[in-house]
């Protein structure tokens, strides 16, 4: 799978049990970048993405194949790391209170592309993308 996941700047995912933050840009960046695959949701992401390709599962990490995408927010990703082959970073830019944090250790991942937008709420988030 090609896994998508939003961090602040120490590797926090969510707070809580919430997402850290949320921008409509970001998830206009999101739709384009998986515009020709499937997209892989938990149910509590599924406002951020209307669109007849977005599945939304409670088991969404193991349903997802190969060339599809899966974006996590809430969700401990221990054990998913040998399944990923690609990995999109969104980062925040920021520091936010977290608890649940993004655990793959990023020796085994190559950068490949890096990019800076602006959101609608975050003056920068920076994408980055990997692969193994």
């Amino acid at each position: 799978m090609k896994l998508i996941v939003c961090m602040d700047d120490k590797n926090g995912m969510a707070f809580n049990h919430r997402r850290q933050s949320r921008d409509r840009v970001l998830a206009e960046r999101i739709m384009e970048l998986t515009e020709n695959a499937k997209l892989y949701i938990a149910p509590y992401s599924q406002t951020l993405f209307r669109a007849d390709r977005v599945v939304v599962s409670p088991d969404y990490l193991t349903c997802a194949g190969q060339n599809d995408f899966c974006f996590a927010e809430l969700e401990n990703l221990n054990g998913y790391e040998d399944n990923v082959r690609e990995l999109i970073l969104f980062r925040w830019n920021r520091v936010y209170p977290a608890d649940l944090y993004f655990p793959f250790h990023m020796e085994n991942w190559s950068l490949i592309a890096r990019e800076e937008f602006r959101g609608s709420s975050h003056e920068k988030i920076t994408m980055e993308v990997y692969r193994k």
